[in-house]
Formats: structure tokens, C-alpha cells, sequence
């Protein structure tokens, strides 16, 4: 079992920046990534990466934009984001499977522990 926790949402104008953190409880052998929905929306996937290292993985929507990152001491990934845009605007939420499965980073049915969200509002 691991428990995510989700930090750093907000609200900006266009062009600002944020970097939300997911801190988890176990963090060894997972893979994570970055959800968004947005009202009336599907679910995307926006980042995800390995804990064992290794390139991580962008929708094509944030790349140039976005970096996903780890602190594997603290137990924690983070997305920064950059030249934020009104269409960013979502619920964001930070996901987590155990390494050993067929994984496919950016489709959220390849996770299976998910974190409460954290909500980012971009402004135009």
C-alpha cells in the first residue's frame, strides 16, 4: 500500500509558474505520474517517471513546460510548471504502481494508488 499526498496547487496568473509535490509513503520500486482533469474533461496524463531513474515521460500538451522530478531522501516527486496557461487549469493529482508490471506512463489505468488532488487555477 502506498499513500500519496499532494501539495503546492493554487492559483496564478498565465505565464506564472508552480511546482507541486507528491509525497509518498513508500518510494522504492514505483513508477508515479501526474494526472489532471478538468471540469467536463478526461482524465490526462501529464508527466511520470521511474524511481529507478531512467527518462521521464511528457504529454505533448506541457512538454517544454513541465518537468517532473524526484527527491528519492524525501520520498518525493514534483512537477514544476512553467509558462502556465488557462488550459491548465485542473484538479491535479499525483499517481503510483510498484515496479514489475507492463507499464504505459501516461494512462492512468496503469496505476493503482492515487492521491487526493490538489487543485491549480490559471487565470488569464
Amino acid at each position: 500500500q502506498v499513500h500519496l499526498v499532494e501539495s503546492g496547487g493554487g492559483s496564478v496568473q498565465a505565464g506564472g509558474s508552480l511546482r507541486l509535490s507528491c509525497v509518498a509513503s513508500a518510494y522504492s520500486n514505483v513508477y508515479v505520474g501526474w494526472f489532471r482533469r478538468a471540469p467536463g474533461k478526461e482524465r490526462e496524463g501529464v508527466a511520470a517517471l521511474s524511481s529507478g531513474g531512467g527518462s521521464p515521460y511528457y504529454a505533448d500538451s506541457v512538454k517544454g513546460r513541465f518537468t517532473i522530478s524526484q527527491d528519492n531522501a524525501k520520498n518525493t516527486v514534483y512537477l514544476q510548471m512553467d509558462s502556465l496557461k488557462p488550459e491548465d487549469t485542473a484538479m491535479y493529482y499525483c499517481a503510483a504502481r510498484s515496479v514489475g508490471s507492463y507499464w504505459i506512463p501516461l494512462r492512468a489505468s496503469s496505476y493503482n494508488y492515487w492521491g487526493q488532488g490538489t487543485q491549480v487555477t490559471v487565470s488569464s
